[in-house]
């Protein structure tokens, strides 16, 4: 592998003209296509800092069965069709609970079961339940569930208060590995002219969850799937391409990336050559996600940052100890109640739909672009209070407010073909007045937790 290993220098160079050819490459694995967008990108000193709070695996209709929401015109469901054809009311449950559900790009295929008019959103029946630990499991219909609110009060707060995407979905379809590949680079391709995403996690090796990437064993593949929808080609998980961060490196802006562990499917980084290999892991990759809340007090926030969560925080359904809503609300409460609040953007949004139901289709741009709609929320004093967006957003969307926010030059991935989320912002506003999130828990409680950050069990 050391063999193989391009210098950092080299590869900079050829991500310089790859950048200035960016036109050249528009057909290549969804690249390319200008932005529909005529939209002034808001003021250099309107937000002068971005934060993406990346969770898991849950869908909108699962966890924001939000009564006032729904009042507001957010497009919930209460009821959803199995793949006989039968009307199955969404039941409330726990965020936690003992099982999981696949979120394979296999599950997307049979829950969206496409036809000639897109996915008929019938098959989440088929999607099987995994690691069930209960005497009697799984529960009847165990993909038709939401959370039930009082579980998720945070999250209702902030999306009632601030805007609410109902109309954002995962730009993959398929799990977390290629997921958080998506939201730092607008895909999941192993080179900058593949044809090919990564479409599942990785595999091969029992303990491959616990160091994937580029410092995965020898042995460790994961599948890529081809223009026709084909898996059948098998890689070892470790890739170069450019990233966002590419970008602010070349503008001289700061980021992070901050992340309970190196090896893990969530830790994006970790699958790109230059970065896992180079200054910036060691300088940029923050390896204690509760780091954010120290540089936020301690005025070092960022100009971007992507905050993971670990297991028990993530709402991961079989992994969560039900305390992401309030890991959520007290990185925004540490914000909101800084310096920081006054230019500050904030995107929170979930990285897959973890194999609940929803009945909203995505469109269907390539084999593997877009996946099901997850939730988003978009906290900031410029973003339009108690507004629902219906706007069709994905995680190139928030890559490309970025770039046009920063002045970066676009990575023609799933950023090219994205809105810019202009429609979540009023820079003409009075900017809103802060008010702490109520939650069971504060920042206190994360800063203080002695207990060792669980990785994902993404079986």
């Amino acid at each position: 592998m050391k063999d193989k290993l391009i210098s950092r220098r080299s590869v900079l160079i050829f991500w310089s003209l790859l950048v200035c050819t960016a036109a050249i490459l528009a057909t290549l694995n969804g690249c390319g296509g200008s932005s529909s967008s005529t939209t002034t990108p808001p003021p250099s000193q309107k937000i002068q800092h971005v934060v993406v709070i990346f969770q898991e695996n849950r869908s909108t209709d699962n966890l924001f069965h939000d009564a006032s929401l729904i009042a507001e015109g957010a497009d919930i469901a209460s009821q959803g069709l199995n793949s006989k054809g039968q009307t199955i009311p969404l039941a409330p449950l726990p965020m936690v609970v003992d099982y999981g559900l696949d979120h394979s790009h296999t599950a997307f295929v049979e829950m969206c079961d496409l036809g000639a008019a897109g996915c008929a959103m019938d098959g989440a029946d088929k999607i099987r339940v995994l690691l069930c630990h209960q005497a009697v499991c799984p529960p009847p219909n165990a993909q038709f569930g939401y959370v039930q609110a009082s579980d998720v009060t945070p999250y209702f707060r902030m999306a009632e208060t601030y805007t609410f995407a109902d109309r954002m979905f995962q730009t993959n379809q398929g799990p977390s590995f290629p997921a958080h590949q998506f939201i730092i680079s607008g895909t999941s391709a192993p080179s900058p002219t593949s044809n090919l995403f990564a479409a599942e996690n990785p595999a091969g090796i029992p303990t491959a969850t616990a160091d994937t990437g580029c410092t995965a064993p020898a042995g460790e593949t994961v599948a890529m799937i081809d223009p026709v929808g084909d898996e059948s080609t098998l890689q070892y998980p470790c890739f170069d391409h450019p990233t966002l961060t590419d970008m602010l490196d070349a503008k001289s802006l700061s980021w992070r990336y901050y992340a309970p562990s190196a090896g893990s499917i969530w830790t994006g980084p970790n699958a790109i050559q230059h970065i896992r290999l180079g200054a910036d892991w060691t300088n940029n990759v923050i390896l204690q996600q509760t780091q954010v809340l120290n540089d936020i007090t301690a005025g070092q926030l960022p100009t971007v940052s992507w905050v993971i969560p670990s297991g028990q925080a993530s709402d991961h359904s079989n992994e969560t100890d039900g305390t992401g809503p309030s890991w959520v609300a007290s990185i925004v409460n540490a914000i909101g109640n800084s310096p920081y609040w006054s230019n500050t953007a904030i995107f929170i949004t979930w990285d897959d739909w973890g194999g609940w139901y929803d009945h909203v289709a995505p469109t269907i741009k390539n084999s593997y672009e877009y996946g099901f709609r997850v939730p988003m929320i978009v906290v900031s004093p410029y973003a339009k209070a108690a507004y629902i967006s219906h706007v069709p957003h994905d995680f190139g969307s928030i890559l490309k407010y970025v770039e046009e926010n920063f002045g970066l030059s676009s990575l023609g991935y799933a950023d090219a073909d994205a809105d810019n989320l202009s429609d979540c912002f009023d820079y003409n506003q009075t900017p809103l007045t802060f008010h702490t999130i109520s939650a069971p828990l504060g920042a206190s409680h994360f800063l203080h937790d002695k207990t060792p950050p669980t990785d994902p069990d993404d079986d």
